[in-house]
């Protein structure tokens, strides 16, 4: 089996969400001083490649450990969209084209090379997917969708207005993670991917009762 990682190696520092906690590794015990090692790890549930689960904007919605194994892997289909301009928005008809004959279940997954930018301001830059778009994927019987930025919405920065009291605009996450699916964020190498309709796993730590949790995303050769 050929398997290409999709995810974004979780280290100290690394980018996050404006606003969520900062991922930071310490050493607990080390094989010189303990005759062991162990980490100390402080990160977000949205710490890196990770994934969105409906309580995340939902209230009452499915925990990260609820959601079922089965629609976090299945086959997938790659929506290229290269070299979107900064902030720009896509909409249904920039990419209905690569969504005939979609299946129920299918995963769809988001290529906009924007993953290029990660760990820099521009990162906060990126394009968003319009809500039309959710609402189409949830009514063909898409459960779960990747994008390789930060969000399918726009991200505020530190002092958009909003922002410090906590209001945020996530029409596409209203629509998707209110019908119960999931969207992973923060994918990365989807050009690398050489086979159409891959097969695709994003499971995430069973955290219990969390709104979501970092994955390894996975692309397999079917």
């Amino acid at each position: 089996m050929q398997a290409i990682d999709l995810s974004h190696p979780v280290r100290t520092g690394m980018q996050v969400f404006p606003g969520d906690p900062s991922v930071e590794f310490r050493s607990a015990a080390t094989v010189a001083a303990d005759g062991f090692a162990v980490a100390q790890l402080h990160l977000g549930s949205h710490s890196g490649t990770h994934l969105d689960a409906p309580l995340h904007t939902v209230q009452g919605g499915a925990a990260v450990d609820a959601m079922p194994l089965e629609a976090l892997m299945g086959p997938a289909r790659i929506v290229s969209l290269p070299e979107p301009a900064a902030n720009a928005v896509l909409r249904w008809q920039d990419l209905i084209g690569q969504l005939e004959n979609l299946l129920p279940g299918t995963i769809v997954l988001f290529s906009t090379g924007w993953s290029r930018h990660f760990d820099t301001p521009a990162y906060l830059e990126h394009p968003t997917f319009d809500a039309e778009i959710a609402e189409h994927l949830v009514a063909a019987g898409v459960r779960l969708v990747g994008v390789d930025t930060l969000n399918p919405d726009p991200t505020p920065g530190p002092a958009a207005p909003g922002h410090a009291q906590g209001e945020t605009f996530l029409p596409f996450h209203d629509v998707f993670l209110g019908a119960g699916g999931g969207i992973v964020e923060n994918l990365t190498n989807l050009g690398a991917v050489p086979w159409a309709d891959p097969w695709f796993s994003a499971l995430p730590l069973r955290l219990e009762g969390l709104d979501g949790s970092p994955v390894r995303a996975v692309a397999f050769r079917p």
